[in-house]
């Protein structure tokens, strides 16, 4: 842990409420993965149905979007730190009923789902303060370090959350559940000890209007608004990896074990640059290095899709993993120095609501996509599509490409 947070020069390791941030961010990340893994196992080994699989994903959508406002909101009108653990308790006290319900057999399919409406529901309440809680962490000078320091713990949870939880999952599912309970509460006792190193933002009362400010703001913003829907439809088109299990099996003839190395190729690409953002800061040229990572994020796509060798597809997998975390490093930090810190909750929470809709959106485009033409022209279709957005946005938002450091105003 220590080089990742020490950088060339130790001052993130010097920010002792970072440190503690950010193992309590890795700690709930980790038992987040393990937890998605294990709640579809169990799911799926009661009905042997995948519309059961599919109401997994419903019920945390629903959530993520209709409450995300109202948290941004509660984020900038409340304690950040505060609501967060409130977020946490209400995360750990049903994942503590799943492990004690799973153990006495009462785990049904009904209340499961119930239980992860909740969790999702909390989780959607943490995430805008617990995003809008970094900036207050740090000085300005190293937050993209910082942000790139919080974006490899969440590659690490993925890369190795999910196997974990299937090791565990030997042991019984009320084992992974209790194991992920003790994480969170882990991460709960961590948060408490954070402190505010900058001021905190001054409230104002809420209102209707301030309940969309974070949209308005948005609107008003172009190198914000250029940065939020270049993720949005970048996303949106360049799915392809939720088309890996038919390119694992009809265009690679691989495995189970190489659909995994195949899953685990992007992740493993965004954790080492994020390893190496982490101890360098983008001082120049961050508009361009910005859309010319999106860029990269589709030639990769494109290649995998034209890939049919294994080694060139882990490669492509690899490399558009490395560019999307140079471009959310970039976007994630751009989007914070650019909002004040009493719009930084409502702000975040639109921001996600934007991530939350592509992902889902994404996979749907590129599953119909492939459903009507087939696998390799539909992930083609979205490499090409992600460039063509790329030139776009460059066009539109000039500001934006001509951008210099990741402070506003430069």
């Amino acid at each position: 842990m220590a080089p990742l947070l020490s950088g060339n020069d130790g001052r993130l390791l010097q920010h002792r409420s970072f440190v503690s941030f950010w193992l309590a961010r890795t700690s709930s990340g980790f038992g987040f993965q393990m937890l998605s893994i294990i709640v579809g196992w169990q799911i799926y080994s009661q009905t042997h149905s995948a519309f059961w699989l599919g109401m997994i994903g419903l019920v945390q959508f629903f959530p993520s979007v209709i409450l995300a406002l109202p948290a941004g909101h509660i984020a900038d009108q409340f304690d950040r730190r505060r609501v967060v653990m409130f977020g946490q308790v209400l995360e750990w006290s049903a994942i503590a009923l799943l492990a004690w319900l799973t153990w006495k057999g009462d785990a049904s399919v009904w209340v499961i789902l119930s239980l992860i409406f909740i969790i999702s529901s909390a989780k959607t309440l943490e995430s805008p303060a617990m995003i809008s809680m970094l900036p207050a962490l740090v000085p300005t000078s190293i937050l993209p370090r910082a942000t790139a320091a919080n974006a490899v713990s969440g590659q690490a949870a993925q890369i190795v959350g999910p196997a974990l939880g299937g090791f565990l999952y030997a042991a019984g599912a009320e084992v992974v559940y209790a194991v992920t309970a003790g994480l969170y509460l882990l991460s709960l006792m961590l948060v408490l000890t954070l402190r505010y190193e900058q001021a905190l933002p001054p409230r104002t009362p809420p209102t209707l209007s301030s309940l969309f400010a974070g949209v308005d703001f948005i609107r008003k913003r172009p190198d914000v608004l250029g940065v939020i829907s270049l993720d949005l439809f970048a996303v949106l088109l360049g799915g392809a990896t939720a088309l890996l299990p038919i390119f694992a099996h009809d265009v690679l003839h691989t495995g189970p074990i190489g659909l995994g190395v195949l899953r685990s190729a992007p992740a493993v690409g965004a954790l080492l640059m994020g390893f190496w953002l982490s101890h360098r800061t983008l001082k120049r040229n961050v508009g361009m290095i910005m859309f010319m990572s999106v860029a990269g994020f589709g030639v990769a796509t494109l290649v995998f899709a034209l890939s049919s060798w294994m080694w060139l597809s882990l490669l492509a997998l690899f490399a558009l993993g490395g560019c999307d975390m140079v471009s959310m490093v970039i976007r994630g930090s751009l989007v914070q120095l650019d909002t004040p810190d009493e719009m930084r909750g409502r702000v975040n929470a639109v921001n996600s609501i934007f991530i939350n809709t592509s992902n889902q959106l994404g996979e749907f485009e590129s599953g119909m996509l492939a459903a009507w033409l087939g696998a390799v022209p539909a992930a083609a279709i979205g490499g090409i599509g992600t460039l063509v957005v790329v030139a776009l946005w460059m066009k539109w938002f000039p500001n934006l490409r001509k951008r210099q450091r990741l402070e506003s105003g430069t």
